[in-house]
């Protein structure tokens, strides 16, 4: 793959930016230079938000049953096309080829689930509300909508998105992740080849101020977004300042719980998973470990052995379990907050920092690392670290760990792990998050299904996916009509 300058896409055609400046698209594995993303500036989101309002006008006629068919094209050629998505996510991302398989399949289903549009965003009627006055109401789409996502899942996160908001009969904006937007590019010729209406979807590369650009512009009137707290939070909060329904995912601190009845191999291997699968970097990593009681005398020996025995290394070997993290930036923060673990006064039972990969001196490895007695109202326990980390705490009873899980700012995921079915049915009512896993290491909702999050991992009202997508780029109108028989003519 060359270090060729990216394009952006508008109104059906691919344009060279007039940015000032690029971005270089660097393989985290390897510090391969892939690519040159540019920093597109204003007029260029200006321009896409331009062509997609003039497409919409055209777009919102057309049949939802027509708009659903270039859906089933598109799945046709994510299909054709799915291993060398995968291998572009895997380049880029750095994550393993299963990993990016795997998010390739969720990025499909949302197509799927999407493909059923016609029967989604149906309206109700009540004839005679009063004599001779019928009722309705309809869903219409919003208009012009703007996708933000983020480098963790570049090759699924818009698709929580645009396949909605197109069946629904919006036109969309995506502005990819700067350091990972190779897999969108790609996306997005798969996208032309479908046939659909130029203006309908369009890709502006770019960085803050493109994305200030696109929270300000009096076209675009929904925002979607993925990425960090913070940046979440400015996201809803300037893009309804200017009028704009906002979904703003946020980040986590996700727990897992583990009972003393707990399964040892089945738990240790899915927990396993879910702290260290994507080196740490998704949004549904769990990074804490709470032990009650006797569970910690067992699980704290095997999540260690699982850290230690996790083979770390370039995501395109298949033989590899978990990449590297995305940028040396990235690497030199978890670092960071290992050692303010350890200066916490938490003990190292495995220690990630410096590893030695064959053939990945380049790259931005931090191998597992697991924490162990970390102090629950400690700062470690609380700051989301993004990389794999494990936070073990030991507590005493459930009723002190679902204590610890709602004392959490962030509201994304929790979960537990028993062989009591009066435990996690006490826990999935009082955990306060918005996915919740019993025995699931990562409670990743099906595209069908809202992904939800509580708290500061969340800014909004409607999420994700299904049929929270549907609500999110419809609005409701009303319609009362009355038909005096008078009025009408007799045939």
């Amino acid at each position: 793959m060359s270090a060729d300058k990216l394009l952006n896409y508008i109104d059906g055609a691919w344009v060279q930016s007039s940015a000032q400046s690029y971005l270089n698209v660097v393989n985290p594995a390897t510090a391969e230079v892939l690519g040159q993303v540019p920093l597109s500036p204003g007029a260029e989101v200006d321009r896409a938000a331009q062509a997609a309002a003039a497409a919409q006008k055209e777009w919102v006629n057309v049949p939802v049953e027509d708009r659903i068919q270039y859906l089933f094209k598109l799945k046709v050629l994510l299909e054709e096309n799915f291993e060398d998505l995968a291998r572009t996510i895997t380049m880029e991302a750095g994550k393993t080829l299963a990993e990016s398989r795997g998010e390739m399949r969720r990025a499909i289903e949302n197509v799927e689930v999407a493909c059923g549009t016609p029967m989604l965003m149906q309206g109700q009627i009540m004839e005679d509300i009063a004599r001779g006055i019928d009722e309705m109401m309809i869903r219409q789409p919003v208009g012009v909508c703007a996708m933000i996502v983020p480098f963790n899942f570049p090759g699924m996160i818009s698709f929580w998105f645009f396949p909605y908001a197109i069946a629904t009969g919006n036109t969309c904006i995506v502005k990819p992740s700067e350091k990972v937007p190779l897999t969108t590019t790609k996306i997005f010729k798969l996208i032309e080849q479908t046939g659909l209406p130029k203006g309908v979807m369009n890709m502006v590369n770019g960085a803050k101020e493109t994305v200030d650009a696109i929270l300000d512009h009096p076209t675009i009137r929904a925002i979607s977004f993925v990425g960090s707290t913070p940046v979440a939070r400015y996201i809803y909060s300037r893009g309804a300042a200017n009028g704009k329904r906002v979904q703003a995912q946020g980040g986590a601190k996700n727990p897992i719980i583990i009972l003393p009845d707990a399964d040892v191999e089945m738990s240790t291997r899915i927990a396993a998973d879910s702290f260290f699968g994507c080196a740490g970097q998704r949004c549904l990593a769990a990074s804490v470990a709470v032990t009650v009681g006797e569970a910690r005398d067992i699980f704290t020996e095997t999540l260690a052995e699982a850290a230690a025995t996790r083979v770390t290394g370039n995501g395109l070997d298949e033989s590899v379990q978990m990449g590297p993290v995305i940028t040396p930036q990235s690497r030199e923060r978890i670092e960071g907050l290992i050692q303010k673990g350890v200066d916490g006064g938490a003990s190292l039972l495995v220690d990630g920092r410096n590893p030695s990969i064959p053939g990945g001196e380049s790259g931005n490895f931090v191998r597992p690392t697991v924490l162990n007695n970390v102090d629950p109202n400690s700062e470690i326990a609380r700051t989301e670290i993004f990389g794999p980390v494990v936070s073990m705490i030991h507590l005493n009873t459930i009723d002190q760990a679902i204590e610890f899980v709602n004392s959490n700012k962030y509201g994304n995921m929790a979960c537990l792990f028993t062989s009591s079915g009066a435990a996690a049915r006490k826990f999935r009512n009082q955990a306060q998050a918005g996915n919740i896993g019993i025995n699931i290491g990562v409670a990743a909702p099906m595209a069908f299904f809202p992904f939800s999050g509580w708290k500061d991992s969340f800014f909004g009202t409607l999420h994700a996916q299904g049929r929270h997508s549907i609500e999110f780029f419809t609005q409701t109108k009303v319609v009362v009509e009355r038909w005096p028989q008078e009025w009408s003519r007799v045939f």
